[in-house]
């Protein structure tokens, strides 16, 4: 693994799970287990699975211009959230093109936790804040494990009580097994699952017991990786392995816009005034290419820049491929033209597996009316 600035303590869990300790955001990460990832996979979508994600960037936004900063730099209408809710949120550049996502969780009137993945998000929240009556603090020691499934309620309403009646995209302050936690209902699976955010120094005692006592719930550990082949599924891109940074357009330049990757639903409707808005709104109609779904007749999984054609003409490239043994589907996320980005188009694949019909197909695969996160009780 790479020298890295950021440590989890559950280091030697994952060890000994078998882990190399890959590095994700400058933190050890467990990219792998010793066991299948197609496992993992299976345990989360039919069960639960518990992971460690604390490599997200968890920043503590405090002050009377904290309102104010959130709302110049995110693409929500932060004055909507109440204390004990939270949005999924993207920030963009002043040519209108995302930078990064993240999780904006409101904690009281002037008091916020950003949660962020490995983009610009950091840089744009330190520059916004800059000069005006804020307190930043990145938090690192703050730990975050992912229990996600199907059974995660069914497990979390043993011991914290009313868990049931936590709504999606809310968050609560509890006591799980005698350490103070936050417990979100939000997640990265598309399945129904809560986010536990805990000290450093509780993040061992917890991720054990969760495993013991959930064991005979079917509840396991799951490796990082696992997230790519749910997250074809459930369309959620990843910065910025779906996004221009990899795949950059012909002349060589960057950035995508939300229209293109199919996140304009971020923005709260009729927002103005946030970084970027105006080439925002300018960029609509203007798509270069559109994210989509592609299904393929092989039991191979897709490559990473596997191009997709139509007719000998290139149409577009695979960002993120999987194989599911327990659906029997092939998917892929791509990047396609927005002429060819139409249900059932039919494409070919060509790759190292060498040319494999496909299909366009509308993402998300799985759960499109998302019913699963949604659910209530």
């Amino acid at each position: 693994m790479p020298d890295s600035w950021r440590f989890s303590a559950l280091a030697s869990r994952h060890r000994a799970l078998g882990s190399n300790l890959e590095d994700w955001n400058g933190m050890g990460t467990a990219w792998t287990y010793a066991h299948d990832v197609q496992d993992d996979h299976t345990m989360i979508r039919t069960r639960a699975g518990l992971m460690d994600v604390s490599g997200l960037k968890k920043v503590h936004l405090v002050g009377p211009h904290a309102n104010g900063v959130l709302d110049m730099i995110t693409t929500r209408n932060v004055g909507k959230i109440a204390p004990g809710k939270s949005a999924y949120a993207t920030m963009l550049n002043d040519d209108g093109h995302f930078i990064d996502d993240c999780i904006l969780y409101r904690m009281g009137p002037d008091s916020w936790m950003v949660v962020h993945g490995s983009g610009a998000g950091h840089e744009s929240l330190v520059a916004a804040s800059t000069g005006r009556n804020v307190a930043l603090l990145f938090d690192d020691d703050l730990h975050d494990l992912s229990l996600q499934g199907p059974v995660a309620v069914d497990f979390l309403a043993e011991h914290v009580p009313g868990i049931r009646d936590l709504k999606y995209f809310s968050h609560v302050g509890a006591k799980l097994f005698g350490a103070p936690v936050l417990i979100s209902r939000t997640g990265y699976t598309g399945e129904r699952g809560y986010e536990i955010f805990c000290r450093s120094a509780d993040a061992p005692m917890l991720w054990d017991t969760i495993l013991d006592k959930g064991k005979a719930m079917g509840i396991g550990p799951a490796c990082f990786t696992a997230l790519d082949l749910l997250r074809v599924e459930s369309y959620l891109l990843f910065y910025p392995y779906d996004m221009s940074e990899y795949f950059p357009f012909a002349d060589g330049s960057t950035g995508d816009s939300l229209w293109e990757l199919g996140l304009d639903f971020t923005v709260s409707p009729g927002k103005t005034g946030f970084r970027g808005a105006d080439a925002h709104y300018r960029l609509k109609g203007r798509e270069r290419f559109r994210i989509y779904g592609i299904e393929l007749a092989s039991g191979i999984a897709p490559e990473m820049g596997d191009r997709l054609q139509v007719d000998g003409r290139d149409v577009g490239v695979v960002t993120i491929g999987m194989v599911s043994k327990l659906t029997g589907r092939t998917l892929a996320i791509a990047r396609l033209d927005v002429d060819v980005a139409v249900a059932g188009t039919p494409l070919t694949l060509v790759g190292a597996q060498g040319k494999v019909p496909a299909t366009a197909q509308p993402l998300p695969f799985d759960d499109p009316k998302k019913t699963k996160r949604t659910a209530v009780g």
